[in-house]
């Protein structure tokens, strides 16, 4: 599906992504425009999102401008920015159901109540908004809608978002910030709130770490079942991006788990490994880690999702033209993005 969309807008949303988003932005230069014009479109205004919430003195007025500006959007009468107006196009050209960035904001919002979770579900259901809508967005504007494969990017949003959670534990709170499951920190016998108030490595601590870092690989794999289930041309770029940000939670088993005294870094040598290592293997040894059986492979915190897009379907039914490999690698490079400029706004705002 191609779509124009306006030429004065998108300049100025380019502008918007220089300063912060150096990776999305140089790959947005690569892809063919139909793709790169509509997936810079929807980062612009999820990347304002977050400024608004995580740079905000008001979160709570920050989240609820941010509804009245989706919703004119989606009424077709959007707020007098470039973001906005290029959203209203989006949203209404690739079908995009309304849900998905209502999710988002709703993640976000959670946010700004500087919620905590309490069960590993709890914690799934955050990532499944704040990541897992993304990865579900950045699909549709690919051309791609089949259940199977939005399941698969929500599932994908989720393992990255629970990396970023493992790696940034003492960094979140030393902001005054809790995402690890407080069940989890009972269980071994820490109490939550004497913990945040002085945040200190322990093994107990470590071996929390390691157990959200397996959740982590079961949705990776996950995530990789549907990779491997694309046509094979599609695999390599997806499947590269895939295993470099799995490659933070190596990272942090290598250092000790230990996010607390400092933050897991992976260097350019190491990200060059394990792009050599991934991409020179042949197409038919990228299969899934394990095989998901059908009546257990969708998970109930992401299926609202799913629901919302398979209850919108494309207006114009005309057949895409075929791909390259690059747009189909878009929204992983997106949603990596999105989730380290979170990062460095959370990390911002706790030293302000």
């Amino acid at each position: 599906m191609t779509i124009r969309l306006d030429p004065i807008d998108m300049a100025a949303c380019r502008d918007l992504l220089k300063g912060g988003s150096r990776t999305f932005n140089a790959a947005s230069k690569v892809l063919p425009r139909w793709v790169a014009d509509p997936a810079i479109a929807l980062y612009a205004f999820c990347r304002l999102a977050d400024d608004a919430v995580d740079l905000g003195n008001d979160r709570a007025a920050a989240v609820a401008r941010l509804r009245d500006r989706l919703d004119r959007a989606y009424r077709q009468q959007p707020m007098n920015f470039a973001p906005d107006r290029l959203l209203a196009d989006v949203v209404t050209k690739f079908c995009i159901p309304r849900e998905l960035p209502e999710a988002l904001l709703e993640g976000l919002a959670w946010d700004a109540e500087v919620r905590r979770y309490e069960t590993f579900q709890d914690l799934t259901a955050y990532a499944a908004r704040v990541a897992g809508a993304v990865g579900a967005m950045m699909t549709l504007i690919m051309g791609q809608r089949t259940p199977e494969i939005v399941a698969r990017a929500c599932d994908l949003g989720i393992a990255m978002q629970f990396t970023n959670i493992a790696r940034d534990v003492g960094e979140d709170a030393r902001a005054g910030r809790l995402y690890l499951p407080q069940s989890w920190l009972r269980e071994a016998g820490i109490d939550p709130d004497i913990w945040l108030a002085t945040p200190c490595f322990t093994p107990d601590v470590a071996a929390i770490v390691q157990r959200l870092l397996d959740a982590a690989d079961v949705f990776y794999s996950r995530a990789t079942h549907g990779i491997a289930n694309l046509p094979i041309g599609c695999r390599p770029g997806i499947y590269a991006a895939r295993a470099l940000y799995a490659e933070i939670g190596r990272e942090l088993e290598r250092s000790g788990l230990d996010p607390v005294s400092s933050r897991a870094v992976v260097s350019s040598k190491r990200k060059l490994a394990v792009l050599a290592r991934t991409l020179l293997l042949p197409s038919t040894e990228w299969a899934p880690a394990r095989k998901l059986d059908v009546k257990t492979a969708d998970i109930e915190e992401t299926r609202f999702l799913v629901d919302a897009v398979a209850a919108t379907p494309l207006r114009d039914t005309t057949q895409p033209r075929r791909r390259p490999i690059e747009d189909r690698v878009v929204w992983v490079i997106d949603l990596f993005e999105r989730l380290e400029r979170r990062d460095q706004l959370q990390r911002t705002a706790s030293y302000r």
